[in-house]
């Protein structure tokens, strides 16, 4: 047995405290992934009434995300040592207040900042809400579809952050999006302290503030330089310099863990091939489905016009299909075809209807869309279904915040460079094919040039006949740059099903509970537990 480690034996969860776990985690995991569209809508709200400069509207939309993926790894281990539930609570509280004050922020510098709270809340939240649902529901074949279904629902949450905040938009201030966040977060105080379970089999050792201080400057540089090559391209000095400082210091980091008695992360469950091809193909999948969430959010919104409100209800068969998809399909999918094959075969879905947008134009009927986001969306809740519960099955229930932080890490990344790459790819087809008119002025020449958006804008102030060449002219640009993305996604996505099928290929059907008692040999990387590697 780990020395660091304190054991205690489990008593049974009733199935109403088990299911009551289920539904605070559920409640937590809604307002994190609406938050993530929120504030794209708020922000010409806010704009008008804060007037934040162009680098603190970026601060304003980035703030929440640098500091909730630079600080998910240390939490997850923060939640193995102190219980995931005082942590969850903490958490909940430090939530609902960065809420109330991100609503009423009466200047951007006081905006940022309580994002930035947010998201040192946020950090909390997710690895701690996954841990406790590891420690409440103990047989496999029950977690496998506890954990298809809160993944379903995350992703149902994350369509009905543009229609709720929308809603919102058109009837309050944009303080509103954020405000919905506190009697959500004050239920779960009520209901948490007596329906929670709490932690009984702990990491005891001290917490290396040195590690801490190494995965944050690490994945910060990491994340801080995607986006920027996203914005400025990869050539940039500061993208290099940054993303070389996150490397350094996340090598120097990996090598601490394995010298230390109590790491912040055991680094030996990378040498698990369960754990290690789990969360790969969990960060490559969001690669490709984020980047092209955004592509249709500025297709319906700039390319055919449609409000925020209907161009969040347009998105919605995909986040429903996301959820079928991992509710469910996948967990009985598991038990017939295997692990390895559910999430090949879901990416393959998501592959194809990748590739069916290709088709699409912008006299395409909306209906003719729903087929294949009903599609991609239950394509990838079947593959983030089976790569979820893997993580979660495949270490110790004592290491499972850990293990969740660095699978939500490892989510996080794939989610920037794929906004970074496939929005480049985009960018760069638009900038080579817009075919302006002629006599437009430098200036307007320029920012049509740059962007879409720009080039709507920048259509605002020309005569009428003149502003319908430009906007036709920049809207079929992107649509072709649009197709090449989407046929990118789509490439993307078969070569992440095919490592899935490797990697995950001895995975068992029902993976059998792990305990610190099974360690990994660190001299031979071999596991104790062969079915998993």
């Amino acid at each position: 047995m780990n020395p660091s480690t304190a054991r205690t034996d489990t008593v049974p969860f009733s199935n109403t405290r088990k299911w009551g776990t289920f539904g605070i985690c559920v409640l937590l995991v809604l307002v994190p992934n609406i938050d993530l569209t929120a504030l794209n809508q708020a922000v010409p709200h806010l704009t008008a009434d804060l007037h934040p400069s162009a680098t603190q509207i970026l601060w304003i939309a980035d703030a929440y995300g640098f500091v909730l993926a630079g600080l998910l790894i240390t939490m997850g281990g923060v939640g193995d040592r102190i219980g995931h539930k005082k942590l969850l609570l903490t958490g909940t509280v430090l939530f609902a207040a960065a809420s109330a004050v991100t609503a009423y922020a009466p200047t951007a510098e006081m905006l940022i900042a309580a994002r930035a709270a947010l998201g040192v809340a946020g950090a909390t939240l997710m690895p701690s809400a996954l841990a406790l649902i590891r420690q409440a529901f103990t047989d496999p074949k029950e977690r496998t579809t506890v954990v298809g279904i809160f993944f379903g629902i995350g992703g149902l949450a994350v369509g009905l952050g543009p229609v709720i905040s929308g809603a919102l938009l058109a009837h309050f201030w944009w303080g509103s999006v954020f405000l919905i966040n506190v009697p959500i977060m004050a239920l779960v105080l009520a209901a948490g302290p007596f329906v929670l379970p709490e932690s009984r089999n702990l990491v005891t050792g001290r917490l290396d503030l040195v590690s801490v201080l190494l995965s944050v400057t690490g994945i910060l540089g990491l994340v801080y330089a995607i986006k920027e090559a996203a914005v400025d391209g990869f050539g940039q000095t500061e993208v290099g310099a940054s993303a070389l400082i996150g490397v350094a210091a996340l090598v120097v980091f990996v090598r601490r863990q394995t010298r230390l008695a109590d790491p912040l992360i055991d680094v030996r469950l990378f040498r698990r091939g369960a754990f290690t091809g789990a969360v790969s193909t969990n960060m490559f999948a969001m690669f490709a489905l984020v980047a092209q969430s955004l592509i249709f959010s500025l297709f319906f919104q700039l390319a055919l016009g449609w409000s925020p409100l209907k161009a969040g209800l347009a998105g919605l068969p995909g986040a429903a299909g996301a959820m079928i998809g991992g509710a469910a399909l996948a967990p009985p999918l598991i038990g017939a075809l295997g692990r390895a094959r559910v999430a090949a075969s879901g990416l393959l879905v998501s592959a194809v209807s990748f590739a069916g947008f290709a088709l699409v134009g912008l006299d395409t009927e909306y209906l003719m869309m729903v087929p294949l986001m009903v599609v991609g969306g239950l394509g990838m809740g079947m593959a983030m279904t089976v790569t979820a519960d893997t993580v979660l099955a495949s270490v110790p229930k004592e290491r499972s915040g850990a293990a969740s932080a660095i699978s939500e890490t490892a989510n996080e990344l794939g989610a920037a460079l794929g906004m970074a790459v496939l929005g480049s790819v985009l960018n760069a087809v638009y900038q080579n094919t817009i075919d302006l008119p002629e006599g437009l002025p430098a200036g307007a020449e320029h920012a049509a040039k740059d962007s879409l958006a720009g080039a709507v804008e920048t259509a605002a102030a020309l005569p009428a006949q003149l502003a319908a060449q430009v906007t036709g002219a920049a809207k079929a640009a992107f649509v072709d740059g649009m197709h090449v993305s989407m046929m990118c996604s789509a490439a993307f996505a078969g070569l992440v099903a095919v490592s899935a099928l490797i990697t995950l290929r001895n995975v068992p059907k029902v993976i059998p509970e792990i305990t610190d008692e099974e360690p990994v040999s660190a001299t031979s990387g071999k596991s104790d537990i062969t079915l998993l590697d």
